[in-house]
């Protein structure tokens, strides 16, 4: 029999890559997806998938779908607890064992409370030795919250709870599914270049982020689907259950660099020379986010991991561009992207 699997935010930049490539690499998955409308073309493309119409605050619909599933992929909405919730409770109605793989991300071991701003922090997070360390952070940290319920859960009832946990850092790279194809770091680095005419940093620009591309980080969730669908696999579940996605990484100067000379040569931006600017600019630069510390997040942290775990388990071998050598591809599609639907970090930038 062919093993039921669940998808929630399929639509989104990872979860419709995430479908995409279940379908490619397992036509023979049962799939069903959670979607808030199906887009044009969606019936075509995936045929074999099954729909149901709603949304997240439908803890209801998310319980009982899940109930008839043994594997549950969730992304979208990572802070959203109820769904979360509603996702557990359904699972455990089951008798055997399921499997549940959340999309959390590397803000969770950001140093954005602390520091050091705009510097390089020595510190480099493994998802194997610093694995104590990550499950015991304060319900601050972000992710943190959503992480403790799932894997507290996961601990009362370790027969029937099987959870993964996936913390990718800065994504980059066209999606593959039928809704939101981009990516947010890098379209949100572009507006504010654009707008300001100038790359930018803060401090001395050395503080580095962890990258992973699209389609390195889809080995990652086949891996962990795989190995659910064959009782676990070799992979770990529960309070370890812990998996960094990450290749690479770069800092904020030496990406500000390679944007600025790239916009700059496609007469975007006066100059390709980056621009120091203050820790407060930065703050406020938070994209329209309600969240008070976005802009030191986003522009002048570090988050610095390691995917040990993927390495060990999952032979996960990134061999993708870097985002070094696809950011002229990445930065041109947020520049068409404003030009075609105005922009969505900026809104006074015009183009």
């Amino acid at each position: 029999m062919p093993p039921n699997i669940f998808l929630t935010a399929a639509t989104g930049y990872i979860g419709g890559t995430v479908l995409d490539t279940l379908v490619k690499y397992h036509p023979e998955y049962d799939i069903t997806a959670l979607l808030r409308k199906v887009p044009e073309g969606f019936s075509e493309r995936y045929p074999n998938v099954k729909v149901v119409i709603g949304n997240f605050d439908n803890a209801q619909l998310i319980s009982d779908t899940a109930a008839q599933n043994e594997i549950i992929i969730h992304g979208g909405k990572p802070k959203h607890i109820p769904s979360l919730e509603a996702l557990i409770a359904g699972l455990l109605r089951r008798s055997g064992p399921s499997y549940l793989i959340r999309l959390a991300g590397t803000g969770i071991i950001a140093d954005w409370q602390n520091g050091p701003y705009g510097e390089l922090n020595p510190k480099i997070w493994s998802d194997i030795d610093d694995i104590d360390t990550i499950t015991s952070l304060p319900a601050g940290n972000q992710h943190r919250h959503a992480d403790k319920i799932l894997q507290i859960a996961a601990s009362e009832h370790p027969d029937q709870l099987k959870a993964a946990i996936i913390c990718p850092p800065g994504i980059y790279g066209p999606g593959k599914g039928l809704g939101n194809t981009r990516s947010l770091l890098l379209p949100e680095m572009c507006e504010n270049m654009l707008e300001l005419g100038y790359p930018f940093y803060t401090q001395s620009g050395g503080n580095c982020r962890s990258w992973v591309h699209i389609d390195d980080l889809m080995k990652i969730y086949l891996g962990l689907v795989e190995a659910a669908v064959v009782g676990g696999g070799k992979a770990v579940w529960g309070k370890d259950g812990y998996y960094f996605a990450s290749s690479h990484e770069v800092s904020q100067l030496h990406l500000a660099k390679r944007a600025g000379e790239i916009l700059h040569t496609k007469g975007l931006i006066p100059t390709d020379q980056p621009k120091q600017l203050s820790l407060r600019t930065v703050r406020e630069m938070r994209g329209g986010s309600s969240w008070e510390p976005m802009g030191l997040y986003t522009w002048a942290c570090n988050t610095r991991a390691r995917s040990y775990r993927s390495e060990l388990l999952l032979v996960y071998e990134p061999n993708a561009p870097s985002v070094i050598d696809t950011l002229e591809d990445d930065l041109l599609a947020a520049v068409e992207h404003v030009k075609q639907h105005g922009p969505t970090y900026c809104p006074n930038l015009r183009l």
